[in-house]
């Protein structure tokens, strides 16, 4: 052997003795337990962390008393809904479709993950190959960037969150964070999207479906996908239910049967446009009202069901559009545009808001005038009057019992007597009707006799029976005998309320729009809607009789229909609003216009809707019929069930006192109160004559005995008060004012 030879011999001996199995294996054991040992140190460093921002966003859905999605808020169309609601075959289509071993893994998937960093790192694409843990927690917890060093991360706090939550809790976070394409996050938004139903009502068919779009959402989204994307997504949606089969979820008859389930066309979701954004707002505030504060809402995940009637929603819509904006030129016309509508319609016997107008459009104009507060209620107030009055059990100055059939004076510009204000209102077209029944003067709105029965009743009391029935306190509903012509603000909300009490005998009715508010956490409790007896039955119900004489054969009878109904109009000062409010047996609406102009001020409505004064009378009720006959679909045969006082007979004052002014000085002959005829057509109408800014205000008239009215009326919208009109030795009253029917030219009158 040369010496070459044992050269080579010794260096390959000494490379075999370097790289010997033991040693290789030794190195190999070391190395293992040195990347244990640095797997360990991660593990022990690297935290859980808190849920990023996204994950916790939720949306806030707002559905129709009927369970049909209204709306959706937030930035992240998301409702997190607990495993309890998904049925638990569509619970597993998510685990064959993701992950068969997840009921019996430790969290992560070794294998997997290797050769999803591998395709990473060689340039094959970003893949996943992650267990459902590891996947909610990069929902969850992470983002979706696919780096080493994030993969990483998400294998250790996937190992740490298998410990330490249940896998049911692993499941529903998986399903609820997942990203299901049409910007649906969960699944409770999916089950939406892709067919119209709560995750609760999803078949296994359709939760296959969706548990195989969650692969590639884009591309397998069935009514926008290429040829190829539906071949691909109907392959795993049949990979999802062999495996469902394979694992004993799903009987082999069951699947042989299941066809492919074709998801609905993706529709945008519902925005604050048109009259959603005034429901949504009202019902939020609803909410705060009950202790659910802003910020709750505004973070998300309620399920807000309104008590709104989708139909009967509709119907209000579309008799303002019939009855109001269709007459207006809105961007021709600056006038018209001042004009603002707003009504809202109660249940009497539940109290539920069943539909309501907030204006054009919420983007549009965002103050809702069903809720506002700014503008006066007019003679819509005077059935409070009333009602006060017979509650009370209440007397004219002369010791007469308050009653339909009392006998009061209806003189223009009567200086009211028992007052220490001094007040004097004007009758619409100061017409003076002489001694009228409290019927009659309820009929044609007199201002000067609810001007004395406040007086007569107080207008302490009077605020008192206000309040008991649903309107607001406030600084601006001064102790006055001005304030029987309804000078401090309301709503329609809150016109609504009081008009329910009365429909429902005297039962306090609080108008409400959430039916149910529900979160992952908790629930919101109800309002309570019906509340105890605030005035008498008697009392009510007598009102009621007292304002079916108004639609019947008064200034609301464009509001008459194929229903028993009953009502008052409003108009006020300066001719800023005009109020319809009224009911059936059944059904409570309120309706207001309201003038305001680009910048919020108030403004006439004089020459906007009609030529002159835009009263109660008018488009306000004709709105409310419009709607009342659609909502009833058509009409109704129901009737009000009264207990009335009795007082529809006229009360004569007692012959041996002096009269004090609210009736005339000699005893008038008996009144008999009987319905009006039908009024002709509104076509014989002529423009009645406007009455200046600026009243002079006249001395004190001198009683005198007038002629008793002739005991049937043509109908006559008499809410007109004094513009400007301010009472002896206190500040202005607001007089409410109107204007109707009163110019029509009746023959033989």
């Amino acid at each position: 052997m040369g010496r070459s030879d044992k050269g080579q011999g010794k260096k390959g001996g000494r490379i075999r003795r370097l790289f010997t199995w033991k040693k290789i294996l030794g190195t190999f054991f070391v190395g293992c337990l040195l990347v244990m040992g640095a797997f360990y140190a991660i593990y022990l460093m690297v935290p859980v962390p808190t849920a990023n921002a996204q994950a916790t966003m939720q949306s806030n859905v707002y559905k129709y008393g009927n369970g049909k999605i209204l709306a959706r808020t937030g930035e992240i169309n998301r409702e997190i809904v607990g495993l309890e609601k998904i049925p638990l075959d569509v619970q597993h289509a998510f685990v064959a479709a993701e992950n068969k071993t997840f009921y019996k893994d430790n969290g992560i998937d070794i294998k997997g993950t290797a050769r999803g960093a591998l395709n990473t790192i060689t340039g094959k694409g970003k893949q996943g190959g992650s267990t459902i843990t590891q996947q909610y927690v990069k929902n969850y917890y992470l983002d979706q960037d696919q780096t080493v060093t994030r993969k990483l991360r998400e294998m250790v706090i996937a190992l740490k969150v298998d410990q330490r939550m249940s896998k049911t809790d692993i499941l529903a976070g998986y399903m609820n964070t997942s990203f299901y394409g049409r910007s649906a996050y969960g699944i409770q938004a999916a089950s939406q999207s892709y067919y119209g139903v709560d995750a609760s009502k999803l078949n296994v068919a359709q939760g296959a479906y969706l548990a195989s779009l969650l692969q590639a959402p884009n591309q397998y989204d069935w009514t926008a996908a290429t040829p190829t994307g539906r071949k691909l997504v109907e392959e795993r949606w049949n990979y999802t239910l062999d495996n469902m089969v394979e694992e004993g979820w799903l009987d082999p008859a069951e699947r042989a049967t299941l066809k492919f389930p074709a998801p609905l066309k993706e529709k945008a979701a519902p925005g604050m446009e048109g009259q959603r954004g005034y429901l949504v707002e009202a019902a939020n505030q609803e909410l705060i009202r009950q202790g659910i504060s802003a910020e709750d809402i505004k973070a998300g995940g309620w399920t807000i069901t309104l008590n709104i009637d989708e139909q009967k929603q509709k119907d209000l819509v579309k008799a303002v559009e019939r009855q109001l904006e269709k007459k207006l030129d809105r961007k021709g016309d600056k006038k018209d545009a001042t004009v603002q509508a707003g009504a809202t319609s109660v249940d009497p016997k539940t109290g539920k808001v069943v539909a309501m107008y907030g204006g054009v459009g919420a983007t549009e104009h965002w103050t809702s005038n069903a809720t506002r507060r700014d503008y006066q209620p007019a003679s819509t107030f005077k059935p409070i009057v009333l009602a006060s009055a017979l509650d009370n059990r209440a007397l004219t100055q002369d010791g007469r019992k308050i009653g339909l059939g009392t006998i009061y004076d209806g003189t223009s510009k009567r200086p009211v007597v028992g007052s220490s204000i001094a007040f004097k209102p004007e009758n619409e077209d100061n017409r003076s009707y002489g001694p009228v029944t409290v019927q009659k003067a309820t009929n044609s709105s007199i201002n000067s006799v609810y001007a004395q029965m406040i007086v007569d009743v107080g207008p302490g009391t009077t605020k008192k029976t206000a309040i008991d029935l649903g309107m607001k306190d406030g600084a601006d509903f001064g102790e006055t005998p001005a304030m029987s012509l309804g000078t401090m603000g309301a709503s329609t909300w809150d016109m609504a309320g009081v008009y329910a009490t009365l429909d429902n005998h005297g039962v306090k009715v609080t108008p409400t729009i959430v039916k149910s508010a529900e979160h992952k956490d908790r629930k919101a409790e109800p309002v309570k809607s019906i509340g105890g007896q605030v005035v008498s039955r008697e009392a009510a119900d007598t009102v009621t009789k007292a304002m079916t004489g108004v639609v019947r054969s008064g200034s609301g009878f464009r509001a008459a229909g194929d229903y028993a109904a009953a009502g008052k109009t409003g108009t006020s000062e300066n001719n800023r609003s005009a109020w319809f409010v009224g009911y059936t047996p059944e059904l409570v609406t309120a309706v207001g216009l309201f003038g305001e102009d680009p910048k919020g001020n108030q403004v006439t409505l004089t020459d906007t809707i009609n030529p002159g004064r835009a009263n109660g009378g008018r488009t306000p009720a004709e709105i409310w019929g419009d709607y009342t006959t659609a909502a009833l679909d058509g009409g109704s045969d129901a009737r009000f069930d009264l207990e009335t006082d009795g007082s529809g007979d006229v009360v004569e004052p007692d012959p041996t006192t002096t009269p004090t002014g609210d009736a005339p000085t000699s005893t008038p002959p008996p009144v008999t109160q009987s319905p009006d005829p039908t009024p002709p057509p509104t076509s014989t109408a002529t423009t009645p004559p406007q009455p200046t800014d600026t009243v002079t205000v006249p001395p004190p008239p001198t009683q005198t005995t007038e002629p008793v009215p002739p005991t049937i009326e043509p109908p006559v919208d008499g809410d007109i008060g004094n513009e400007n009109l301010r009472p002896v030795g206190g500040a202005a009253a607001r007089e409410d004012r109107g204007m109707g029917v009163s110019a029509l030219k009746w023959q033989g009158w």
